[in-house]
């Protein structure tokens, strides 16, 4: 990130993602991908690539995948050599990692015991090759959890700095709340403001705008049919019901009026009923570690400041698998004082 001392100007998002994608891999592979901290150098895993290499076949890789699903049925004829280069890529890292596990599986009993003696910790690919031999299993299984576990939590981080920037007495005020004080799992729980924070960005922003579901069954919705709406609607088993939580964030009977405005206040005056408020699917994840890392970054810089011109405007967006800033989130992030500078140190 920028050096403490200096302000330029640089786009957080681009490191939220690449901080993501090492902590995803971090908890599927047991190692991370390191990305961010070769970002801008020539350091990274030959088996990998370039930090920028990897991050654009993933991007390219989403970018198809939505076309495809949009087209449902008929997604097969979407399968440009882009997308299937894309594609090798981003598989040949995982086959990478895959192919590292299976071979502790297949060693003799005394390699096995020597794994054995290292400090216990959770690698989900571990814990996929406890159950199956199957390398594409394997591999698609971590895709999926890579996946949801990168885009989901970048897109938030991203997210809230775009509105801490434009709003610098929430940023004073996240502040105050975590400055001075050693923060653990157990307390983050209890930081109700940087929750409100979080809320009201994941409102105003889900990552997730608009999602689907399919019926296994035949089965209703309780309210939403007939004249008045309250009606409850009969779903036919294998119908698939979409909804739009960006429309339902944003909308004034739920929200008040100001629905449209970043107010994290609004979260201790009137709380949304169940199912008014659905961020996106396995929040927990995503909600710790977006919590986390803000708070080191409140810790560590005294001053956020945007470089748009007009604050106030709405975001550019852009489809993708999740909700992303087109343009990027540039900023400043420095510390301005001579103990903020310190305490980088």
């Amino acid at each position: 990130m920028s050096s403490p001392a200096t302000t330029q100007v640089f786009d957080i998002r681009k490191l939220f993602y690449l901080l993501t994608i090492d902590t995803a891999a971090e908890f599927n592979f047991g190692e991370s991908t390191g990305f961010l901290y070769t970002h801008g150098s020539h350091t990274a895993s030959t088996v990998i690539g370039s930090p920028a290499g990897f991050a654009e076949a993933f991007n390219t890789s989403e970018e198809f995948l939505l076309r495809r699903g949009l087209a449902q049925r008929f997604y097969w004829t979407i399968n440009p050599s882009k997308f299937r280069d894309a594609n090798a890529k981003v598989q040949e890292v995982v086959n990478h990692y895959v192919h590292l596990a299976l071979q502790p599986k297949h060693a003799s009993k005394a390699q096995q015991v020597g794994h054995g003696h290292r400090q216990w910790r959770y690698v989900f690919l571990e814990a996929l090759v406890s159950g199956t031999d199957d390398p594409k299993l394997i591999r698609d299984n971590l895709l999926n959890v890579l996946l949801a576990g990168r885009d989901t939590t970048a897109s938030l981080l991203s997210s809230v700095f775009y509105f801490l920037a434009r709003n610098m007495w929430v940023w004073e005020k996240l502040r105050r709340e975590v400055t001075g004080n050693e923060i653990t799992h157990a307390r983050v729980k209890h930081l109700t403001y940087l929750r409100y924070v979080l809320n009201e960005t994941l409102r105003l922003l889900p990552p997730v705008p608009v999602n689907f579901r399919q019926a296994l069954k035949d089965t209703f919705l309780p309210a939403g049919g007939g004249q008045t709406r309250n009606a409850a609607i009969y779903i036919e088993k294998g119908d698939i019901v979409g909804y739009n939580v960006y429309a339902m964030h944003r909308r004034t009977d739920i929200w008040g009026a100001d629905v449209h405005t970043f107010r994290p206040e609004r979260w201790a005056e009137n709380p949304p009923r169940a199912l008014e408020f659905l961020p996106f699917n396995g929040e927990q994840y995503a909600l710790v570690e977006a919590s986390y890392t803000t708070i080191r970054l409140l810790q560590k810089f005294d001053t956020l400041e945007t470089v748009e011109v007009d604050q106030f405007a709405e975001p550019r967006l852009q489809p993708n698998l999740v909700l992303a800033h087109r343009d990027g989130v540039h900023v400043r992030l420095y510390s301005s004082t001579k103990a903020a500078r310190e305490r980088v140190a």
